[in-house]
């Protein structure tokens, strides 16, 4: 009996087989293999959740660029719902990296405006973390400066010789320099002006002021508007700033003011590093208006802007991309704000 009994009984080092035992073996290579599976699909062991996700062009630009956000007063409910102060605040809680600052005839930045009220601006900004980027004014079309009136003219000078004084104190180095006009649709009071008799005047305005622009060291960044009639390619461009044979004659391109006829990542590299600052308007190409009404929100347009920040990432240009628009919203004004700062930070390849 004893040897038959005890090839009878199972050893103590081989597991009893059972039922309960085949099933639980399965499942447990049935996991392994299924994890293998898993593994292999996505390139490797572990939970896909833990790893970042792959670029996606629908999300944002796969590639990130060095560059810095700015936004345009123009885009706030300011001076009548905002005061300054909340403006900058507002646009550095936006994520903002700077702000433009808009010179008018009234508020706070104006002919009127002291020069330790002009500092404190500046000084306003800094401490709520944001750069001035630029100092912006609609009076160069009440007061062109190729105006057949001489008084206008003369105006127009003077003021932009305060706009130059501004920049220096607000501690900003840009100032958008609009030299003249041929014709000023939404300003019925222009009388047409002859192209070559514009160049001629504009070129003289832009020598009277150089002087004291090199002085403050200040950029007249001439600024493209093509509506006006007046410096119609990025060629003219380049020979009116040239002439100066100065490094404060520059450009500030604005994508928009391009986009009815032409489109601006043509114009970028023909400019090159001639430009000095930027607006980034938004242009919709799908209606006929050649208003300011055409103009939208970042993305809610036509413009290529993946081809926009490939040509300026080309040229080495690494400042501030300045949102324009002329319509803040009536309702929840934050809103724009906000969508502004979250467009840009898709087309800069940032986190959103």
């Amino acid at each position: 009996m004893g040897q038959r009994e005890s090839q009878q009984q199972p050893s103590q080092h081989q597991p009893e087989v059972t039922r309960r035992n085949v099933l639980c073996t399965g499942a447990m290579l049935g996991s392994a293999a299924l994890a293998v599976q898993t593994a292999a699909a996505f390139g490797q062991a572990g939970d896909p959740r833990d790893r970042p996700a792959a670029p996606d062009a629908r999300v944002r630009s796969p590639k990130r660029y060095d560059m810095k956000k700015s936004i345009n007063m123009w885009a706030f409910p300011y001076p009548d719902r905002m005061s300054l102060g909340e403006c900058f605040a507002l646009a550095k809680r936006a994520g903002f990296d700077g702000i433009e600052v808009n010179y008018d005839l009234k508020d706070d930045v104006s002919p009127a405006t002291s020069a330790s009220k002009f500092q404190d601006i500046g000084k306003m900004a800094q401490d709520v973390g944001l750069g001035i980027s630029g100092l912006c004014s609609f009076l160069f079309w009440p007061y062109c400066l190729t105006s057949n009136d001489q008084a206008v003219r003369t105006k127009g000078l003077e003021l932009a010789g305060k706009m130059i004084r501004a920049a220096h104190l607000l501690g900003t180095e840009n100032l958008l320099v609009v030299p003249g006009a041929v014709h000023i649709p939404w300003y019925p009071q222009h009388e047409p002006v002859d192209y070559t008799v514009a160049m001629q005047r504009a070129t003289h305005a832009i020598r009277e002021l150089l002087p004291q622009a090199e002085r403050d060291r200040i950029y007249l960044n001439v600024e493209n508007i093509f509506m006006n009639g007046f410096l119609l390619s990025p060629d003219d461009m380049n020979r009116f700033v040239d002439a100066f044979e100065s490094p404060w004659v520059r450009v500030h391109f604005d994508t928009g003011n391009i986009m009815k006829f032409q489109f601006p990542e043509h114009w970028i590299p023909v400019l090159g590093t001639r430009i000095q600052n930027l607006h980034f308007q938004e242009f919709t190409k799908k209606g006929t208006d050649v208003s300011i009404e055409s103009f939208r929100p970042l993305l809610d347009g036509t413009t290529n802007w993946p081809a926009v920040m490939e040509a300026l990432d080309a040229i080495g240009y690494r400042d501030y991309l300045t949102f324009e628009y002329f319509h803040p919203f009536p309702h929840y004004p934050e809103a724009l704000i906000y969508q502004a700062s979250d467009a840009l930070n898709r087309m800069l390849g940032r986190s959103t």
